[in-house]
């Protein structure tokens, strides 16, 4: 008995129709489990008061009452709240990814004796807890008196990012150092090198650096409930928190608009900027 085997073009790494099937199918469940609070947060800010606290609940606003956005400002200092939060943003993200990439331009391009251990030293920070830190550091700023003011925020940026610092060394090691010493026999020094062939060369993951920073920076509510005060000075973070204080009972209407005006910026930025995102990780995790 003669036996015979049909050919096919199958290969490993395709799925069958039932396979894609499945696929799909997790995909948009999992989409769906990521997706329902956001639209449930845009829903009811387009709800009146009424709506959201009646039964049975529904999804879908019966009125759109887009009013309640233009409310947020009328009635609310949402827009110095706005102000605060992108000028301390875009500051401190400038900083930090600039003093970070400066730190890890030094650790990947110079040698010293006990280079290793200081960047040990460096990483294991990552490890500390914030709350260990917290009151020492409070104490130091109250000291010297910058609490109420954003000092305590910015001006400890220049130390850099341990993360970050990590992050742009592990590119920089993968940039041939032949670079540097044409630089040098043409007469720079090691200003030049870093201005003139590391900066262009690290844009993809100086720009990962920026959107973890800005990710961090815009979100960030710790920081400005401990040193911050005064109202005027509250980012969106913190003026969302204090959002029922202004009020007798929560007006979640407004709170949720407030909210999703909150995510767009990060939203937006992150939508155009993915695809950097996506190639700083990849670059920087794949050098060294």
């Amino acid at each position: 008995m003669k036996l015979s085997f049909k050919k096919t073009n199958y290969s490993p790494g395709e799925l069958s129709s039932g396979g894609k099937l499945l696929t799909y199918a997790g995909l948009i469940i999992v989409l769906f489990l990521f997706l329902f609070p956001v639209a449930w947060m845009v829903f009811t800010s387009l709800k009146s008061l009424e709506q959201i606290v009646s039964e049975p609940l529904s999804i879908l606003p019966i009125t759109w009452n887009w009013s309640n956005y233009l409310e947020v400002f009328q009635n609310h200092p949402f827009s110095t709240y706005l102000w605060n939060t992108t000028w301390y943003t875009i500051v401190t993200v400038i900083g930090t990814v600039f003093f970070s990439a400066f730190i890890a331009f030094g650790f990947a391009r110079f040698r010293a004796r006990g280079q290793t251990f200081l960047f040990a030293l460096l990483l294991s920070t990552m490890m500390l807890p914030q709350q260990v830190v917290m009151i020492p550091q409070y104490l130091l700023f109250n000291t010297i008196g910058w609490v109420d003011s954003y000092l305590p925020l910015t001006v400890p940026m220049i130390a850099g990012s341990a993360f970050l610092i990590f992050l742009l060394r592990q590119f920089y090691l993968g940039l041939p150092k032949e670079l540097d010493e044409a630089v040098t026999i043409d007469g720079g020094g090691y200003f030049t090198i870093f201005f003139r062939i590391i900066l262009p060369l690290s844009l993809p993951a100086m720009a990962t650096a920026a959107i973890i920073e800005f990710m961090y920076r815009w979100n960030d509510l710790m920081g400005p409930l401990i040193y911050l005060n005064s109202q005027e000075l509250y980012p969106l973070s913190l003026g969302l928190a204090n959002f029922t204080a202004a009020y007798a009972a929560t007006p979640w209407q407004l709170l949720m608009a407030a909210s999703v005006m909150a995510v767009l910026p990060p939203l937006i930025l992150f939508f155009f900027a993915q695809k950097y995102f996506i190639q700083g990780v990849v670059i920087s995790g794949t050098k060294g």
